[in-house]
């Protein structure tokens, strides 16, 4: 018999866009198991989000301005980033409703030429009520 042996990780990164935050599943969380910070980004031509992450070594170097860093909190099954005027710009571009305690999923990419775990807000994958 052929049997393909499935993962219990899924293979996909989602993001899950709250009023106010990302939350990312496991898979998309694996790029930010060493991240001490994130820099938050916003595509709006084509209508993406980019999460990079800042190590504590490049956090202390200082080269970044603190007010562009976003604390990121990172467990084991999942990580989340909480900007509620960042995620009103994003939705607002992406004309994404998260009234009435809305969550949208997308999907996501790691883009090694940016460093960035990329969310494409036209890739939608489902809504949470």
């Amino acid at each position: 018999m052929a049997f393909e042996w499935t993962s219990r990780k899924p293979a996909e990164g989602i993001a899950t866009v709250y009023e106010s935050n990302i939350t990312l599943n496991k898979s998309a969380s694996t790029h930010f198991e060493t991240a001490y910070r994130v820099l938050l980004g916003l595509d709006k031509i084509n209508k993406k989000i980019a999460i990079k992450p800042i190590t504590k070594q490049e956090h202390e170097r200082g080269t970044m301005p603190d007010e562009k860093k976003h604390k990121i909190t990172v467990r084991p099954s999942y990580a989340r980033v909480s900007n509620k005027k960042f995620i009103r710009e994003a939705v607002e571009i992406a004309n994404i409703d998260l009234t009435e305690n809305n969550a949208v999923k997308f999907k996501t990419l790691w883009s090694k030429q940016d460093q960035a775990l990329i969310i494409d807000l036209t890739d939608y994958r489902g809504e949470i009520r």
